[in-house]
Order: structure tokens, then sequence, then C-alpha cells
């Protein structure tokens, strides 16, 4: 009883200490309270916390939380900062709809063969990022394609109309301007490089048009890629509650910076089931500065190679502990990889120091590192690690190409088809580590719509043989065959045909 009497006073006051410091960290400003606070709280310096802490050196702030006191803090201030940069998107397209009597021999007696059409007007709403103080904004692709006409309005409910300076179908990202002279909250990027697994994360933006929300969570997984969503395979996922309406809004980071371009979300119901897909805001500022720079597209570095992604019987074979990298498998002979020594059955592990998780990953850090850069590579090539470097080169032509209508008695008349230089390649938002021929148009009624050939089909053998140019095709289809074999590469998968 004696000693219960002398421990009373004693956990009073260490409780009395213990509101003391709660009290003076829920006061601290922002810097301190999200981040500081919890250098401040371990350590027991308070000085500590009250310095600004950089930007750049995120591996060193992450510090787990170890106190009931150290879960209470509010990301109010950290959203005050950020939010008024967010903004929403509206797109408006004009869509011509025909009649469902079209055809119809009864009707057409009474409309002749022109029957009405309505003109319909469809909107879809999004959400977008102010990266520049004079009112550029980046969104998804997906929320302005085909608008006529596309309005922008900021969190205080003021509205401004918009024009598209760049777009990329490939990336999903499209890069607006603000058609006004005033200045604008604009949020700057983080190197998305440094993120890791577990980082907590913001996500705003304007679901199902209920206005403005910010939800919360972590970094979820890296590089994720077979999203299908679009050619780009390089995404940031979250737990972070993303639905439809948030596409092209912000993802920041604990110091209101913007780390993703939020663009989609795993659900089968249409909600957020805590998958959530960003892109990257490293990739978001090349496309933005190729819109600065007043390019009409972003342009990709040409390697002249192609790649694989590594399967587990090769991961074996090579006596690796998991599948990871990017195996080559076809190198265009005197382009940058030929040149840089880069050969087929090379396996890629790195670029510039950064790990290659697969093939999705290596084309982001060669769109990421730009046109006219050397790179560094680290290759296994026969069971031996090398270094080479590679000088990335834009998209070469080598002139036009050739380009005609085939023509005659043969499985692809009536298709206009094209030498797959690189430059077309680029123009097609084609891979441009492929060569051959590409299906440029289809004639309606021709023998290439009979036999399936589409738009973007790459002829990569006819009869048994390759076939690498135009002047090589026409050539091949001008002599009587008893029956046509050939094969075509459709969507980076190959389908053969029998016509006898």
């Amino acid at each position: 009883m004696r000693n219960k009497r002398v421990l009373y006073p004693v956990i009073l006051a260490v409780l009395a200490v213990g509101s003391a410091i709660m009290i003076a960290q829920a006061r601290a400003p922002l810097g301190e309270s999200l981040l500081g606070g919890f250098v401040a709280g371990s350590l027991g310096e308070t000085e500590v916390a009250a310095e600004a802490l950089p930007v750049h050196n995120a591996a060193a702030e992450r510090v787990v939380p170890n106190s009931q006191a150290q879960l209470l803090y509010s990301y109010s201030e950290l959203v005050k900062k950020t939010a008024g940069a967010v903004v929403n998107v509206y797109a408006e397209r004009m869509v011509s709809r025909s009649s469902p009597f079209g055809g119809d021999p009864f009707f057409e007696r009474f409309f002749g063969q022109r029957m009405p059409h309505r003109s319909q007007k469809q909107s879809s709403l999004g959400s977008g990022v102010i990266i520049d103080s004079s009112g550029l904004i980046v969104t998804n692709n997906h929320v302005i394609d085909g608008a006529d006409e596309i309005k922008v309005a900021l969190s205080d409910g003021r509205e401004y109309s918009s024009k598209v300076l760049l777009k990329d179908k490939r990336v999903d990202i499209a890069v607006l301007q603000i058609e006004d002279d005033a200045d604008f909250v604009a949020i700057g990027y983080s190197d998305s490089d440094r993120l890791e697994v577990g980082d907590i994360v913001l996500a705003i933006g304007n679901p199902f048009g209920v206005g403005q929300t910010v939800t919360s969570g972590i970094v979820s997984a890296l590089a994720r890629n077979g999203i299908g969503i679009s050619d780009f395979g390089f995404f940031i996922q979250t737990d972070a509650a993303i639905n439809p309406g948030n596409s092209g809004g912000a993802l920041i980071d604990m110091h209101g910076n913007l780390i993703g371009i939020n663009t989609a979300i795993f659900s089968r119901s249409g909600g957020s089931n805590g998958i959530g897909f960003a892109i990257p805001a490293n990739m978001v500022k090349a496309v933005v500065d190729a819109a600065k720079r007043g390019d009409e597209r972003f342009k990709r570095p040409y390697i002249g190679a192609t790649f694989a992604a590594v399967t587990g019987d090769m991961a074996e074979a090579l006596g690796m502990k998991r599948a990871s990298g990017a195996i080559v498998t076809d190198v265009a002979e005197n382009g940058p990889a030929d040149k840089g020594g880069l050969t087929v059955g090379d396996l890629v592990i790195s670029m510039n120091g950064v790990v290659v998780e697969h093939p999705d990953a290596l084309g982001y850090r060669l769109a990421t590192a730009g046109v006219g850069r050397d790179a560094e590579f680290e290759v296994m090539s026969r069971s031996k690690i090398r270094k080479i470097t590679i000088t990335l080169e834009a998209p070469w032509s080598r002139g036009k190409g050739a380009e005609t209508v085939i023509s005659g008695n043969n499985p692809f008349a009536g298709a206009t088809v094209a030498d797959l230089v690189p430059k077309l390649a680029e123009d097609l938002n084609m891979p441009t580590g492929q060569e051959g021929v590409v299906v440029l148009a289809v004639e309606s009624g021709s023998p290439a719509v009979r036999f399936g050939l589409k738009e973007r089909d790459i002829v990569t053998v006819v009869n048994g043989k390759s076939v690498t140019s135009v002047n090589q095709m026409v050539e091949m289809v001008s002599r009587r065959q008893p029956y046509w074999r050939f094969e075509i590469n459709r969507n980076g998968k190959r389908f053969s045909q029998l016509i006898r």
C-alpha cells in the first residue's frame, strides 16, 4: 500500500509531461507536425523538428510513428497548401448518331438513302493538376480525348476555358493551358524514383462529380505493368481511394509535391477497391517539358532493339533468384544498341544504376531519360556482367520510306502498306524497335478486309519468306501462287493464316 502511494505522484507527473508534449506538438508548424514531430518525439530534440526538411532526401525522413500522440497529427495544412492546384476538367464533344432504321428498305422508301442523323452533346468529367503558375495543367488523355471544348473549374469556383498543348495516348497524359493571364496556385514535382512501398500519400480529385475530395493511403507497389489501360506499363499502385472522376487528379507526398497522376482503378463494381494506379511524376514531367518546348508530340528515344520479359525458366537457367530484367530479342543493324555493343540474348539488368524490373520498366527509363542522352546499361552476356554505353537517338526515317497500295489477285489487295521505319512507328504510337511492312489503311470490301487485315498490322512473313520492305512485298505478291501463307504481328501477338 505504501509503495502505491509513492507511485501515484510519479505517474501523475509523467502524464502531465506527456500532455504538455502533445499540446506543444499539436501547435507545431506544418513541416514539424507531419514529419519533424516524429523525429523530435523519437530523439527528444524539438530543435530538430523546427528545421525545414529537404525535399530530395526522402529516404532519411521516413520515420515510423512510435506513440499514440504522433498518430493524431492532421493533414489539413498540407491539403490547404495543395488543394487549390487540383481542378475539375469538363470536356464536351458533339457526336453524330445514325438512325437505328438505316438500311431498312421500308424506311428508305420514305427517306431515301440519306437517313436522318442526330447530333448529341457528350460530356466527361475528370480532374487535373496545375503544375505551373502560368496555368499549365496535366490531366489524363482519356479525359479530354476527342473533346471540342474543354473547361476547368478551380476549387474556389472560378471557371476558365483551356486548350490542348500536347497529348500522348500511349502514356495517357494531356497538357492543357488555361486561356487567361492570371497567376495560379501550382504544385511542384517530387522525384518519383525515390518512392518506396509504404510511403504515405494523399489523392485529390473530383470523384463522381461530388466535388473536390481528399483520400489518404500508402504506396502499395511500384513499377506495376500489365494494367491494360494504355501502352504505358510503369504505374505507382496505391490504396488511397480513387474513383471515377479522379482521373487526372493529384497523388501527392507528405511535402505537398506531385508524385503521380491518378489514372485508373482495379474494380469489378466501378468503385474503389483499394487498388489504384498513378503515372509517376517523372514521366509526367518529361511530357510537360516537351509541351513547354512547343513540341507537337512527346518523342521517345530510339534505341534500336526489342526486348522480352524474363520467364521463370529463363531465370533458372541463368542462375537468377527471381525473374527480372529485359532480354534482348532483336537488334537493328547500325542502330544505337548495335553501335553500343548490345547483342541478341543479352539480359539488361539496370539502366543508369537503376534496376530494370521488366521491359515496360526499361521503356519508362528510356522515355524519361530523353533524346540525345548517353545511358549506361548493365547487362548479363553469357553469364558475365558487363557495362555498355548507348546514345539515345531521335527516331530516324532514312527518308520517307516506301508506301503503296497493294493490287492484284492476292489476300493483301486493297491494303495501303509502308516501310515501318522508326519515325513512322513513333507517329503511329508503335514500338520503334520493330521492322517490316505496316498496314496503314484497308479499303472497304477489298480482299484485305475479307482476310482479316487491319490498320497497324505488321506483315512479317509471306509464303515462308521474311518481309523486310514494301518493294520486296510487292514483288512477292505479284507472282501467281497456288496458296498463300502469311504471318502478321498485331499488338505484339503473332497470327498466321493459310489461304488456298
